[in-house]
């Protein structure tokens, strides 16, 4: 079995836009029904819905070798690291947990809550 990703959108040309110009996946099928995209070799489904409400906790996420650079990366093309005051994380929002995990998170057009790992 292969994942796919799934969430909604009620704004997709800003989804299109956001998942291929910000995130770098290439746009795989436009529907009347859902966006398709190549997230790193796993299919992302972003469903055309009417009305949407974004979960209050992170929906998907990417593992990355080099946090510090993807952000720089995607803050460069628009991305936009969320700010928690109670978690105290670094410069550029990213907060280190006691393993030496870090995390920084971001949304998409729709407030979905993304996120960058990096495991050490």
């Amino acid at each position: 079995m292969t994942p796919i990703l799934f969430t909604a959108t009620t704004k997709p040309d800003e989804a299109r836009d956001f998942y291929t110009q910000v995130m770098g996946f290439a746009l795989t099928e436009d529907s009347p029904f859902s966006l398709s995209f190549d997230a790193c070799g796993t299919m992302l489904r972003v469903q055309k819905v009417q009305d949407f409400t974004p979960l209050p906790f992170t929906l998907f996420g990417w593992q990355v070798d080099d946090i510090a650079a993807k952000i720089d990366e995607l803050h460069g093309r628009g991305a936009v690291f969320e700010r928690f005051d109670f978690m105290g994380q670094d410069e550029r929002g990213v907060w280190t947990a006691a393993d030496g995990a870090k995390v920084a998170w971001f949304k998409d057009p729709d407030g979905n809550t993304l996120s960058l790992s990096e495991f050490g």
